[in-house]
């Protein structure tokens, strides 16, 4: 989740802050199979999602309150973007990897899981009142959100440029779209990762970057198809999950990291302090070492974005300097 991000995601950046709320059991896994309604993937009701069996010993470590209740309420985006979190083809169950990462984390806990739809600031309100125990919504680990929140990284953060299917070049720096016509969200990180590219490009005497914004997707993919714009650079799930269902374009590049040495990262996100992010930590290095979450990214296409150990509050993108 990056920083200024829309509601429905929060992609993370390059050496760009982030800000607040602008911009992420022993035994056998059990089955998530489904019919794909969707090219590859099941969008449908039944989602037949991934668990763990409980884990005692993880489990004790939750707060008394909240074992007590035998639910784990979680802070999730309503009108989010797939594969992150989204509503399966009847309209009303909420679906995507972070739904499946939230259900699996409560059953290592032995919890049920709630979900709570809500815009993307409102989040972090939930949080801060204590009506939601857990933010699983694509929300990216920065210096600022650590000081009001405990954070358990489950996933890194990237965006990807995602160009017309059969497209010959490729993005690995500012020089390979020097002159191109790119489509960015206003107002997210991946605009400011555009433009700082755009001056980059100027300082080196290349041509700028051409950035175009579009009031919605479906423009912007129009545009791309006719041959309006070269690319369009977002989210990379959602990025690789247009590709992959679509069959009409490629992603052609990535950004994946906040900096030269920092890698972006996604986190499960609590109130700080609250005795919770020692026990989700704990959870998702389980659902990795048992291989359950290896199972909840390759069920969405996101391979690519694992993480082979899930981190307690680890550095985050840095505090903008006014």
């Amino acid at each position: 989740m990056s920083v200024l991000t829309r509601p429905k995601l929060a992609p993370f950046t390059l050496a760009i802050a982030a800000a607040l709320t602008l911009s992420a059991c022993g035994g056998p896994a059990k089955d998530a199979s489904g019919s794909a309604s969707k090219g590859p993937f099941n969008t449908s009701p039944d989602q037949k999602r991934y668990e763990a069996s409980k884990v005692p010993s993880i489990a004790a470590e939750v707060p008394a309150a909240i074992r007590s209740r035998g639910t784990l309420e979680i802070g999730n985006s309503k009108g989010g973007t797939a594969p992150l979190t989204f509503f399966a083809t009847d309209n009303k169950t909420l679906i995507g990897v972070e739904a499946d990462m939230a259900y699996a984390i409560a059953s290592v806990f032995g919890l049920k899981v709630h979900y709570n739809p809500v815009s993307f600031e409102q989040i972090f309100v939930g949080l801060d009142s204590g009506k939601y125990d857990v933010g699983v919504s694509n929300i990216t680990v920065t210096e600022l959100r650590k000081q009001k929140y405990d954070m358990a990284t489950y996933r890194k953060d990237a965006q990807a440029f995602e160009a017309k299917k059969g497209t010959t070049w490729r993005v690995t720096g500012p020089q390979d779209v020097a002159g191109r016509t790119i489509a960015v969200p206003t107002g997210t990180s991946e605009e400011k990762v555009l433009l700082d590219w755009s001056a980059q490009n100027v300082k080196a005497g290349r041509k700028p970057i051409n950035v175009k914004y579009y009031q919605d997707e479906s423009a912007c993919y129009l545009a791309l198809q006719s041959g309006h714009i070269d690319a369009y650079l977002h989210p990379n799930p959602e990025a690789l999950y247009h590709a992959k269902t679509s069959g009409q374009t490629q992603v052609v590049g990535a950004i994946i990291g906040a900096g030269q040495h920092l890698q972006g990262l996604i986190a499960a996100t609590t109130k700080k302090n609250n005795g919770l992010g020692k026990p989700l930590n704990d959870a998702i290095n389980h659902l990795i070492k048992t291989g359950v979450y290896g199972k909840i990214l390759a069920r969405w296409g996101l391979t690519s974005d694992g993480v082979s150990t899930s981190q307690l509050n680890p550095p985050g993108l840095p505090i903008e300097k006014k």
